[in-house]
Formats: C-alpha cells, sequence, structure tokens
C-alpha cells in the first residue's frame, strides 16, 4: 500500500469571496510531525486557507488533500479551531460540554456519550487546565480560558493534524507559553500542528516551518530557510511596519548566534 510522505499537499487551491480572487493558485506542502506557522499581512487569506482546507468555504478550483486523501476521507483525524470570535460565547452551554462535543463523531446524531467520551473529556480539560472549570457555563470564562477550552475539544478528538486559527489571540504571555508547550509535545509524538499567527518575533522559536501568504504563496518550508528579510519583504512589502519589526528582530536573532 502506498503511503503519502507529506501531511499536507495543496494543489492549486484558488478561492475567490464573490468575484473578489482572496487565495490564488496555492501549491505547497507541509512534512508530518512539524509546528508550521503560516504568516502574512491582513488579508492575506490564512484564515482562509484554514476554512478553505476544512470545507467551510468552497474552493473555486484546485485541493486540499492530507495524507494523501480529502478531507472526507480523513476528517477523523483533523481537528480544526477556528478564531474565538467567530463563536457565540453566549451560547448556554458548560465548558466540559463543549469538550464533550468534540467527541460527536464518535457517538453520532442519536447516539449517547458513554464513559470512555467523558472520561477523554476530563483528561483534555486537564491537559490544558481547564478541569476547574467544567461546570462553568462559556460566557463566564476569560479570553484565555475560551482559548484553551478550544484547544480541549480539538484534543480530546486525537486528531493527527491540528488547524489552529490564532490561537494566541488576546491571551496573556503565561498561557500563550502554556499552550505552545502543549503544542510541542504534540508534536514530539508526531502530530502535524498549523497555526494561523501575527507575532513574527516568536516565529524562529516557535515554529519548525513556515508558510508565508500574501493572497499567493511566498514561500515555504523549514523557518530557518523561510525567515529571510527577502521573503519577508515580499510577503509585507518593505514599507510595512511588520516587515521592519520583523527583519530587525531577525537580524538580533542572527546576531545572538555569532
Amino acid at each position: 500500500m502506498k503511503t503519502c510522505s507529506n501531511a499536507v499537499e495543496v494543489d492549486n487551491l484558488t478561492v475567490n469571496y464573490d468575484k473578489t480572487s482572496v487565495l490564488w493558485d496555492l501549491t505547497f506542502s507541509i512534512p508530518p510531525g512539524v509546528l508550521c506557522g503560516i504568516a502574512g499581512p491582513n488579508g492575506a487569506g490564512k484564515s482562509t486557507f484554514l476554512k478553505a482546507a476544512m470545507g467551510v468555504v468552497p474552493a473555486l478550483s484546485g485541493n486540499v488533500l492530507f495524507f494523501g486523501a480529502p478531507l472526507s476521507k480523513r476528517r477523523r483525524r483533523i481537528a480544526y479551531v477556528p478564531q474565538r470570535e467567530s463563536v457565540d460565547w453566549d451560547f448556554p452551554i458548560t465548558a466540559f460540554d463543549v469538550v464533550l462535543m468534540g467527541r460527536y463523531s464518535r457517538f453520532g446524531v442519536f447516539g449517547r456519550p458513554r464513559s470512555s467520551d467523558r472520561e477523554a473529556a476530563e483528561r483534555a480539560l486537564e491537559l490544558v487546565g481547564m478541569q476547574a472549570f467544567a461546570k462553568r457555563q462559556i460566557s463566564q470564562l476569560s479570553g484565555g480560558q475560551q482559548q484553551r477550552l478550544f484547544l480541549a475539544r480539538a484534543l480530546v478528538q486525537d486528531p493527527d493534524i491540528l488547524l489552529l486559527d490564532e490561537p494566541f489571540a488576546g491571551i496573556d504571555l503565561a498561557t500563550e507559553r502554556a499552550i505552545y508547550d502543549l503544542l510541542r509535545g504534540l508534536r514530539d509524538q508526531g502530530k502535524t500542528v498549523l497555526i494561523v499567527f501575527h507575532d513574527l518575533e516568536n516565529a524562529e522559536r516557535y515554529f519548525d516551518w513556515l508558510v508565508l501568504l500574501n493572497r499567493r504563496l511566498i514561500a515555504c518550508g523549514p523557518v530557518s530557510e523561510i525567515y529571510t528579510r527577502e521573503h519577508l519583504a515580499r510577503a509585507f512589502g518593505k514599507t510595512q511596519p511588520l516587515f521592519e519589526e520583523a527583519t530587525a528582530l531577525s537580524a538580533k536573532t542572527l546576531a545572538g548566534l555569532e
């Protein structure tokens, strides 16, 4: 039986909103077992890429394969965490029930969660440090707690690939580092993690692999090869403040290694 050497393969992916091109002809691949950052300026199509990969928005052309197969054949091996702002946090449901929903595909529409499902939800809450908030209504959670909660919902699925849309947005540094340490542990177990992010300062520290987008693919590869002044200039433009910040930080990092 032939096996695929890549966790994610993107082939000529184009996505339009109405008649406006958001992503154009993306082709790249991501190997298994890496922490992959997806970066680019605002409006570059980073979140749209994750949504297209998960079938949330339709692709005009092209496709995304997971371990060599379409989403329909790999869905149970993939977990997706959207941006926190896209969730109705006023919905009357407890933190535990949100995490338990991650096991939905295992017990179906009319099935009932088993003791093993509940135990898995409890373990996931413990992993993200949220077990004390299991009975709390989600509207009563802080931003960082909400982020941890949805990460727990993804973890309870025991996925091989995680797609996370800005998991570090609006959280404190301690929570960011705790989430990163957890994701690094998953990477060390062979999981593949794709993260949309904005904090270029931590790109070299947090990620093994980097995808730079600006509607088109700018660069994709090991972070040591992609996090360069040339690639950042193409992604952000030389007049963009983020470009100047990123290249200054990169220069400091390189100086520290000499």
